[in-house]
């Protein structure tokens, strides 16, 4: 179901990025040989709609922890600009601080991400303390989410993190996340280090939050049954930049670029008359320190053509409210199918 707004019409972007890069420079050798720079995101656009959740897929080392990292300003960006709700992130309208009020991250590793010396009680009220909430008040806010979570405060509230298991300390994360009061959570992953039956707790917890307070989600994920049952819109990143965005269900039932086929044909079949017989993509990604010329998918790619290594795709639309970047859907791009 598409995101909407309170008067009932189509969502506005609550966040949009423009042109965003991230580029690692690499240190040169006693010989001066090596140097050069590691793409790990090179320009990336894309917009989350207010009220929606919109799942980031793609392999190992596409770019998605670092895209979320970026958005938190927690490295800096090489290049492009962060808008949330109009306003640019770090500009004098809207400092990096009030914006990390309104913007939270739960983070993969649940245990990493707790201070070890504070308790359950004292990490959740740590951040509305910061941003000048009343220690009384903070305390209150943090015992009420963790009864929201599914932490009983009068038998958590004390303990330290090693004393819980990981879905337990997940859950603490996301009461921290909500203290203070966001407006948007990027999860990085915030569910794959979970057993099963913990994780589809803590996800079916993480829906019911979005419902109560409104919330915003960015998603970001490599398990690609958890994105579609999670998401509203789903993009697909490869090396560093966005092969396809698009409605949940369309882009799975439907998808344009060629590695979002791959990457769909991987999830395993419950059917054994559907099994996977061989994999639908070979090889590791190319080497992001010198990727490939034009579109950066054709080494790999069933459909390529010569075209493919010469130009490098633009975003067009695929459908209703799906764009992807491949020639094939490219008007008079040269690939002998495009039309």
């Amino acid at each position: 179901m598409d995101a909407t707004n309170d008067i009932g019409g189509p969502a506005q972007p609550l966040l949009t990025i423009r042109g965003l890069q991230k580029h690692f420079p690499l240190k040169k050798d006693p010989l001066g040989r090596g140097g050069g720079v590691v793409r790990a995101v090179d320009g990336v656009d894309f917009e989350v709609l207010k009220g929606e959740t919109l799942g980031v897929v793609g392999e190992s080392g596409c770019g998605k922890s670092t895209t979320a990292r970026l958005l938190m300003q927690l490295i800096a960006p090489t290049a492009g600009e962060v808008i949330f709700d109009g306003r640019a992130v770090g500009s004098r309208d809207l400092p990096l601080k009030e914006f990390r009020r309104q913007v939270q991250m739960v983070f993969q590793d649940s245990y990493a991400s707790l201070n070890p010396r504070l308790t359950i009680e004292d990490s959740v009220a740590f951040g509305p303390q910061v941003h000048g909430v009343a220690r009384s008040e903070a305390v209150h806010r943090a015992r009420d989410l963790l009864a929201r979570v599914g932490l009983e405060p009068q038998r958590f509230a004390e303990r330290y993190p090693h004393e819980l298991s990981g879905g337990q300390r997940q859950r603490v994360n996301i009461a921290r996340a909500l203290a203070l009061q966001p407006r948007m959570v990027i999860l990085d992953e915030a569910v794959s280090a979970l057993d099963k039956s913990v994780e589809a707790q803590v996800i079916n917890l993480l829906l019911d939050l979005k419902a109560e307070f409104g919330l915003t989600y960015l998603f970001i994920s490599h398990d690609l049954n958890v994105v579609r049952y999670m998401s509203d819109r789903v993009m697909v990143m490869y090396l560093g930049q966005v092969a396809e965005i698009g409605p949940s269900n369309a882009l799975y039932e439907a998808p344009a670029h060629p590695y979002t086929r791959a990457l769909l044909s991987s999830m395993p079949s419950m059917d054994p008359d559907h099994r996977t017989e061989e994999a639908a993509l070979a090889g590791d990604p190319p080497n992001p320190i010198d990727p490939p010329s034009g579109c950066r998918f054709h080494p790999r790619c069933a459909l390529a053509a010569p075209v493919c290594s010469q130009r490098v795709p633009a975003r067009v639309a695929a459908g209703a409210q799906q764009a992807v970047s491949c020639l094939i859907h490219e008007p008079g791009s040269g690939h002998p199918a495009s039309s």
